[in-house]
């Protein structure tokens, strides 16, 4: 699975982004899809995860901001984030697993990252 992540940028706090990850290959909904978060000098930090069942998992400082969501059809999974904070400013990653999980390991396919900055 080749992973691209897109929609990344500059905003203002209270902004609203929608991250994008477009995945090649047939198996697509087999796979349990995640976000992650980099921020220089700290551990890749776990966001928010879609399994292949389409039930949704989030990290704290997700909930009730962002909504993870996936297409199949479009072999596409999508990070709708809202009331942006500065502190939410990060490298955001999209990931593909066999294996249900909140932390990196398991997850054996990586996009790019994409920088979403947001200013106060």
């Amino acid at each position: 699975v080749q992973l691209q992540a897109s929609g990344g940028g500059l905003v203002q706090a209270g902004d609203s982004l929608r991250l994008s990850c477009a995945a090649s290959g047939r198996t697509f909904s087999s796979y349990h899809m995640g976000w992650f978060r980099k921020v220089p000098g700290k551990e890749r930090e776990f966001i928010a995860l879609v399994g292949s069942d389409s039930t949704t998992y989030y990290a704290d400082s997700a909930k009730g901001r962002f909504t993870i969501s996936r297409d199949n059809a479009k072999n596409t999974v999508y990070l709708q984030m809202n009331s942006l904070k500065p502190e939410d400013t990060a490298l955001y990653y999209c990931a593909a697993s066999l294996i249900r999980a909140i932390v990196p390991g398991p997850y054996g396919y990586w996009g790019q990252g994409t920088q979403v900055t947001v200013s106060s």
